[in-house]
């Protein structure tokens, strides 16, 4: 996992979900539809804190944790430069696959919005769902963000040598059968693991989640940017790609998705 932390250590993922909105804002809508009226919300692999800090400032009583410890710094300075210092009780260098640092049941809802991205063992995405659980009260709300398999075989079909070694069928279709993608270039994307969509509701259930929807974070992600174009000013513009964002059988062209369940 030491490419990954390298890789978020540079990476400036806060900047990310800045530049591409739609993401965040689907995801928000999203997680503020099913979030508990109140009670201890954990953060698990939140990066800078991009989600975080928008529930704090909505009055959300919030923990955070990260496997890289710059970006936990990142977060704190963050929290601190907005004025949410005192809606944390914490900001914790973690690994998802080991939450030892909290208690069982400890939190009413719990956001996993990067760690699934990079586990590339099933014994280890296993763990980390496992862990989450365990933290998780029963009847609490998860949010699991997942990168779509569909989805990234498009992309390295559209940009092959953007995305080495996926730049030859051979590989693409290597990737299509494991989900698992190693950046040729050092210090690009790595380190992933990618799901068939049609996997995603099979396995939360089998760790004992209950669930509640799936939908696509960026239902425009098949879009170049050149064709989003005077969209992009109109008010109505997220009402459209939030309703988008439920439709099953987009799922697969969207670039994230985000599972929502509850713990049984």
């Amino acid at each position: 996992m030491d490419n990954v932390i390298d890789y978020y250590t540079q990476f400036d993922e806060w900047g990310r979900l800045e530049r591409e909105p739609i993401e965040f804002q689907v995801n928000m809508h999203y997680i503020r539809k099913y979030l508990p009226p109140s009670g201890q919300v954990l953060d698990n692999g939140a990066g800078p804190g991009k989600y975080a800090m928008a529930l704090a400032e909505a009055g959300v009583q919030m923990t955070l944790t990260d496997f890289t410890p710059r970006l936990v710094e990142v977060a704190e300075k963050k929290a601190e430069e907005l004025g949410l210092t005192e809606a944390f009780n914490g900001f914790h260098v973690a690994d998802a696959r080991d939450l030892n640092v909290f208690e069982p049941g400890r939190f009413n809802a719990a956001l996993m919005m990067g760690p699934m991205y990079h586990l590339q063992e099933e014994e280890d995405r296993f763990k980390a769902i496992s862990e989450l659980k365990r933290v998780t009260k029963k009847d609490g709300i998860v949010f699991v963000a997942f990168m779509p398999r569909s989805k990234h075989v498009l992309t390295s079909l559209e940009n092959p040598e953007q995305l080495q070694p996926n730049n030859t069928l051979e590989a693409i279709m290597n990737f299509s059968a494991t989900g698992c993608f190693d950046h040729q270039d050092k210090g690009r994307f790595t380190g992933a693991y990618y799901f068939e969509v049609k996997d995603i509701k099979p396995f939360m259930e089998a760790q004992g989640f209950e669930t509640l929807e799936l939908i696509g974070s960026n239902p425009g992600a098949l879009l170049r940017d050149t064709t989003w174009g005077n969209w992009r000013e109109e008010e109505e513009l997220m009402q459209v790609l939030t309703e988008l964002a439920a439709d099953p059988y987009l799922l697969g062209a969207s670039s994230h998705l985000l599972y929502i369940g509850r713990s049984i």
